[in-house]
């Protein structure tokens, strides 16, 4: 699954053009162009990683920032910051607040997007593995092939999607409409009970006779994968 990558900037020229060459990359795209509807977004989506705007309308990205890294939900997903403050003053300041990353506008794409996959490698080192590992599951990506106990699993292309999914952040909980809008897509309309619905064929796939169920169940929260 391609990295999701979200954009908070008020500039309407700026996000086209980050968002056209990104898309160009591979990574899958979401924006906002305030920062209170940025906030809630990067919420409900949980990005991979965050470009975000210091000078947003109605919050600011210091702002922005400062909330997510308070949140144990959200503190772990890297943040660029775009901005046209230059000084070390402010660099130190975006810091502060756990920015990852500081670019300057204007700023170079070419720059940009090696930014963007150094820190995606150092965040999330297995969303690049052809083969990833917990505990005593194994998934191919390759071969789109699931092992548990070396014992090869038949799932169907949804379930492989999830777990997929699921791997990237174990013990992480996400909701019904964060894993529609990342495993479905954000675009594609379906009923949020269908979530249960293959959560429970995942369950069924992966849930061995003498193994720990993976897959837990957080009442009035979602799911995520665990022993």
């Amino acid at each position: 699954m391609p990295s999701h990558i979200f954009i908070a900037e008020d500039e309407e020229s700026i996000v086209s053009l980050l968002k056209y060459n990104l898309e160009k990359e591979g990574y899958k795209v979401s924006t906002s162009d305030n920062g209170e509807d940025a906030l809630k977004q990067i919420k409900d989506k949980n990005p991979d990683l965050i470009l975000l705007d210091w000078m947003m309308p109605n919050l600011s990205g210091i702002e922005i920032s400062k909330q997510l890294k308070k949140d144990k939900k959200f503190n772990d997903i890297p943040i660029i910051m775009l901005t046209a403050k230059g000084e070390e003053e402010d660099k130190l300041k975006a810091f502060d607040v756990g920015t990852d990353d500081y670019v300057t506008k204007p700023f170079s794409q070419k720059e940009l997007n090696a930014r963007i996959k150094s820190i995606l490698r150092r965040s999330k080192p297995q969303s690049s593995s052809d083969i990833v590992e917990f505990i005593d599951l194994k998934i191919d990506r390759i071969t789109k092939r699931v092992y548990r106990n070396k014992k090869e699993i038949n799932l169907g292309p949804t379930e492989f999607k999830l777990l997929d999914f699921f791997i990237k952040n174990p013990k992480r909980v996400y909701s019904r409409e964060q894993l529609l809008n990342n495993v479905w897509g954000e675009n594609i309309y379906v009923e949020a009970r269908t979530v249960d619905v293959h959560i429970r064929r995942l369950r069924q796939a992966i849930n061995l006779e003498g193994t720990k169920p993976l897959i837990r169940t957080v009442r009035s929260a979602g799911y995520s994968l665990e022993s």
